[in-house]
């Protein structure tokens, strides 16, 4: 793979930095797990395009209509 060498580098800062790390999409589980640092990732999310869109601020359908139930039932 053209990429792998830049990929294990950057799967393998990612795994020692101190920060808390989050992955989320097909492949990069994949790099990650092939590069065996998926024990020292944060949070592995595999919701793959949502769950960019939710760490972008983007509105997600299910969830404004979780949001509205709880507002139409006077839950918040």
């Amino acid at each position: 793979d053209q990429f792998a060498g830049g990929t294990k580098a950057l799967a393998e800062a990612i795994a020692q930095s101190k920060a808390f790390s989050i992955a989320g999409g097909g492949d990069t589980l994949a790099a990650i797990a092939k590069f065996g640092v998926t024990d020292q990732i944060g949070y592995i999310s595999t919701g793959g395009g949502a769950f960019l869109e939710f760490l972008e601020g983007k509105e997600l359908p299910a969830v404004a209509a979780l949001e509205k139930t709880r507002r139409v039932n006077g839950l918040i």
